[in-house]
């Protein structure tokens, strides 16, 4: 099964230091919650929502680690059924069971340094408790209208 892990850039040099991925919190996947809510799509639709929802917990992770690059980290993995429980109360969320080591790492999906602007100006108004809802949802989705590229495992210890 494929699985997108939210992350942020100190915590996948953590994980590649380490050898292995340990997520901190919910990782996102095809599940039967998500087919339900996205009744029409493929495969590869259900798997890019569920990046996407790994996309949105990311920007969790940085509001959270204010030193962190304003970059969202998603990193694709493929696990064992058997290492995944569905979160019956959140849409595509997983509990991984074990960490993931870096062999069953497929590609991770990153925000360029030029969306960091845009990526920055969302975390601080998630950071900001006077800001207005509406303030909060737009930048938001000017966050998640920035497209993620993609980077082979090999590349991941390049970034900057």
């Amino acid at each position: 099964m494929r699985v997108y892990v939210p992350a942020t850039i100190p915590l996948l040099r953590e994980w590649l230091a380490s050898g292995g991925a340990r997520p901190v919190g919910a990782a996102y996947g095809v599940t039967p919650a998500l087919r339900e809510w996205y009744r029409e799509g493929g495969i590869d639709e259900l798997e890019h929502a569920a990046s996407l929802l790994a996309a949105v917990a990311s920007l969790d992770l940085l509001a959270a680690d204010q030193a962190a690059p304003p970059r969202r980290v998603v990193l694709a993995v493929d696990v064992d059924d058997a290492q995944v429980s569905p979160d019956a109360d959140d849409r595509g969320a997983l509990r991984l069971r074990d960490a993931i080591p870096m062999a069953r790492w497929a590609s991770a999906l990153l925000d360029e340094v030029d969306a960091q602007r845009v990526i920055g100006a969302a975390l601080a108004l998630l950071r900001d408790a006077s800001a207005s809802a509406d303030d909060v949802d737009f930048a938001l989705g000017e966050a998640e209208a920035e497209d993620l590229s993609w980077y082979a495992v090999q590349e991941l210890s390049y970034l900057d």
